[in-house]
């Protein structure tokens, strides 16, 4: 009795929990494995019951189709050309184009998230040997990010401007209020000089850039100039190492390099008609893999 009780209480909140799944399913991906494990418990429940009382509304529920995870968009960064052509479309003649200039330098030069940089304060930056910037960043950590010299000698004269009248404590980057930038200002502003630097750069206009595309971008630059995972994670706050490794399959040269050691002599046509095996050190070709 009790069995059959709790099995009809059980059928009566199907409808209701066959709404809830479906809801579940446009939820963010990241919970797909419990939302997952959580289904795979309930079928065997269910398939348990309706072998001793098949009821339709059961077999709605255990029809409930799998969802598979979104794949992640390819990351967007900028080249070089393209660095170059968005630094160049901004006049530095003004005010407040040397904010821009300085803003997205160190964008660039640092890495760090939008809100790092829009959280400096002037007591944050160190313009004299060694330059370095303290950013504070998720989880209110906090770590000090080396910058140029060039870079040093850009904050230095806007923490030198007629806008930063208050103290130490005062934000480093402000508007024309003289109040903190705001992230939609900095998207607004990117995407301004982005559209100026696209009629150098045609290229450009085939991306969507957006401010964290500049943290991708110097990821991507230490990445290819050598340096190892781990300081790119700790260069860039990352919490995991696997969030670092996420640049090595976005780097399309760092996959034409691996290509041209390892295909070219596998692939290379045979001389005088035979194979020889002298010709190909493996010890040498598997190291380089």
């Amino acid at each position: 009795m009790k069995a059959r009780r709790a099995f009809i209480v059980c059928a009566t909140t199907l409808g209701f929990n066959h709404r809830f799944l479906r809801a579940e399913e446009r939820a963010q991906i990241g919970g797909q494995r419990c939302k997952t494990g959580g289904i795979n418990g309930g079928r065997r429940h269910i398939r348990k019951l309706s072998s001793q009382s098949p009821v339709a509304e059961l077999q709605r529920v255990l029809g409930v189709p799998f969802k598979r995870g979104a794949r992640s968009k390819p990351i967007e960064y900028l080249e070089p050309q393209e660095v170059e052509a968005l630094l160049k479309s901004i006049d530095r003649s003004t005010e407040r184009g040397k904010r821009d200039y300085a803003l997205f330098a160190l964008m660039l030069n640092t890495g760090a998230r939008v809100q790092e940089i829009l959280d400096l304060r002037l007591c944050d930056i160190r313009t004299d040997p060694p330059h370095q910037i303290r950013l504070r960043g998720k989880g209110d950590k906090t770590r000090l990010c080396p910058i140029w010299p060039q870079t040093a000698r850009l904050l230095q004269e806007l923490s030198n401007s007629a806008a930063h009248s208050g103290g130490r404590d005062a934000p480093l980057f402000v508007n024309r209020q003289g109040s903190k930038l705001t992230r939609f200002g900095v998207r607004y502003l990117l995407k301004k000089h982005i559209t100026a630097g696209a009629n150098a750069t045609r290229t450009l206009q085939q991306k969507r850039i957006h401010p964290h595309s500049l943290r991708h971008t110097t990821a991507i630059f230490l990445l290819k100039a050598g340096v190892d995972f781990a300081t790119i994670s700790q260069w860039l706050g990352h919490s995991s190492l696997n969030t670092t490794m996420t640049y090595a399959r976005a780097d399309i040269d760092l996959k034409r390099q691996a290509l041209m050691q390892v295909f070219p002599e596998i692939l290379a046509p045979p001389r005088a008609g035979h194979v020889s095996s002298a010709a190909i050190n493996i010890v040498d070709w598997l190291k380089r893999l």
